[in-house]
């Protein structure tokens, strides 16, 4: 029937506008569009520009930004030359858990995985002396863990899996390798070694970091950016924006870093100051940019187009935040369509918009108080907060509330829904 056919069509925008970074083949063909080439150069010319002694680069952005995917699609170009291990501290470790020293484990353990994976000859005694390591370390039984992999079980699969989900070994990885962190990086340095024999130089770049707790972040960075920073090969580390506008910590990682900082910017929409004018003009590449993105996950049929040209605005220039607004909007339609199944014109039009804002709406308000608002307020009116190293700031800007832009300068906007929030308010 029609209707089933409408519900299949909206069904399939809904799962195409989840935000997942695109990393299969399957997901690059229907979805890919050219983004940010000037960054992937920058990254590139950074990894290169590497000696033994300045080899750590800081990736830094807002989340939501189009990291993953850009970060997905610069590891599969540098294959050819370095012996890349791209990974997702997410899939290893739970979040609430990290610390430099799990991180460090994570790296060793996916560079063996990796090892294994594309067959690069690796000395047995080497091998057996990590897994005993291991064990020791974790007072983990290595015969069962053998015993499991002899039965079918990948063996570095079942260590990750205990990282991943057991939560005593997590502890027992952070105090004894704490205890002893130079045996943990001389076992990582070992692997390393024995893997840049095969040919090739090695490439970490480990994604997600910039999805911690600040809390999180800082201790790692701030307390233990020398262990973090200590293996002899090229490694890529993920952050959020915050961190690098917290004056200490930006101080502190540039030094150990060697300035080796790349910022993904906000993509503008506007410039600064333009969209506080009664009818804007967008910045044209940016804006037919989002739209191709936008039109490759949500077919042109379910959407009005000056709908979809709202929803770019919107999101301010993050991809994430378009992506949302439109998946939001999906769910608004598929519910219509449930209350009213007869209808055979329903698409994603102002009115869908307008519910889908008024929920997003009510999820940013969560939390805000006085002094949030006052910072948000200040922020809209100077581009810029009065403290920006104050927490609360840094907490707005981490949440996605407060926008960073560059051109020749560096300045704050408000998230467009939060803007709109702070209007049915009157302060703005």
């Amino acid at each position: 029937m029609p209707e089933n056919n409408l519900v299949a069509d909206f069904e399939e925008a809904y799962q195409n506008l989840q935000f997942q970074p695109l990393i299969t083949p399957e997901d690059l063909e229907k979805f890919q569009v050219p983004y940010r080439e000037d960054v992937t150069a920058r990254l590139k010319q950074l990894v290169k520009s590497c000696t033994p002694h300045s080899n750590k680069i800081i990736f830094a952005g807002h989340r939501g930004s189009g990291k993953t995917t850009l970060l997905a699609e610069f590891s599969r170009q540098q294959e050819e030359k370095y012996f890349v291990v791209f990974f997702s501290i997410s899939d290893l470790i739970e979040m609430s858990d990290v610390n430099h020293i799990n991180i460090l484990f994570a790296i060793a353990v996916q560079l063996m995985e990796k090892a294994e994976t594309q067959k690069v000859n690796i000395q047995n005694s080497i091998k057996n002396k990590f897994y005993e390591w291991f064990a020791t370390r974790t007072k983990t039984k290595l015969e069962e863990i053998k015993a499991e992999s002899s039965a079918g079980f990948d063996l570095l699969g079942i260590i990750k899996g205990k990282l991943q989900a057991d939560a005593v070994t997590r502890t027992e990885i952070k105090e004894e390798l704490g205890k002893n962190f130079a045996d943990l990086i001389g076992r990582i340095n070992e692997i390393a070694v024995a893997i840049e024999n095969s040919g090739k130089d090695i490439l970490v770049i480990i994604d997600d970091l910039d999805k911690l707790d600040l809390a999180l972040i800082g201790n790692i960075y701030r307390d233990n950016i020398k262990a973090l920073l200590s293996p002899r090969f090229r490694v890529i580390f993920t952050i959020p924006i915050a961190v690098v506008r917290n004056i200490n910590l930006r101080a502190t990682i540039s030094t150990e870093t060697d300035n080796k900082i790349s910022i993904m910017p906000v993509a503008k929409l506007f410039a600064k100051g333009e969209n506080r004018q009664p009818n804007p003009t967008a910045i044209e590449q940016t804006n037919l940019l989002f739209l191709d993105i936008l039109q490759k996950r949500l077919s042109s049929k379910l959407i009005e187009a000056e709908t979809a040209q709202q929803i770019v605005f919107k999101s301010g220039g993050v991809l994430r935040e378009m992506i949302r607004i439109a998946n939001k909007c999906c769910e608004e339609c598929l519910l219509l369509i449930e209350e009213k199944p007869s209808r055979q014109d329903i698409k994603i039009n102002q009115e869908i918009l307008n519910r889908s804002l008024t929920e997003l709406r009510l999820e940013f308000t969560a939390g805000l108080g006085k002094v949030e608002f006052e910072i948000l307020t200040a922020t809209y009116n100077n581009y810029e907060p009065d403290d920006s190293n104050n927490t609360n700031f840094l907490d707005l800007l981490h949440g996605l509330y407060v926008l960073e832009y560059r051109n020749d300068d560096l300045w704050y906007d408000i998230h467009p829904i939060v803007c709109d929030l702070l209007k049915r308010r009157g302060l703005i």
